[in-house]
Formats: C-alpha cells, structure tokens, sequence
C-alpha cells in the first residue's frame, strides 16, 4: 500500500517546489484536496500528487516523485496549457 499525506504535507511540497523557483499545476481539482497536482521544473524533480478518497468527510493525498517527468503526465500538462491558450 502506498503511504498517505495529510494535507499540511501536500502544502510544504508545494510550497517548496515554488520556493524553489518550480511550476504548480493543478490538472484536476479535488474535492476535499488537491485532486491531481503536478508540480515541476527547471533542475526540479517531478512530483505528481493525487488525491485519495477516504470517506464522505475526509481525503488524503499519494505524492510519487520522479527525476524526469512521465509522458502521460507531460500530455495532461500540454493539454493544460492548450486549453489555457484558447480561452487568452
């Protein structure tokens, strides 16, 4: 089984990677967190956090981390930004 983060785990992650001078994307929103976030950059590892539905009132997250970005993950954040494009 894969470990869990509370959601205060998730928010020094984050804010870490743009302490670092890293990207944030929130590639599905969750419910009661974070949903699917990706977070990368420069000389950045990739972390991909996901959401994990617990019960009606709480959630936890998985963070996976990789030195180079999976493709799957690099589709939804080209798909992100061809979206983001057509609505400027």
């Amino acid at each position: 089984m894969a470990k869990l983060y509370a959601l205060s785990a998730v928010n020094q992650t984050i804010d870490a990677w743009i302490a670092a001078g890293g990207q944030v994307d929130t590639v599905e929103e969750g419910c009661l967190g974070y949903g699917l976030t990706i977070c990368h950059g420069d000389g950045l590892k990739t972390a991909v956090i996901t959401e994990v539905y617990m019960n009606s009132q709480s959630s936890a997250h998985k963070i996976r981390f990789y030195n180079e970005i999976p493709k799957k993950y690099q589709a939804m954040l080209d798909n992100l930004e061809n979206q983001e494009g057509e609505t400027a």
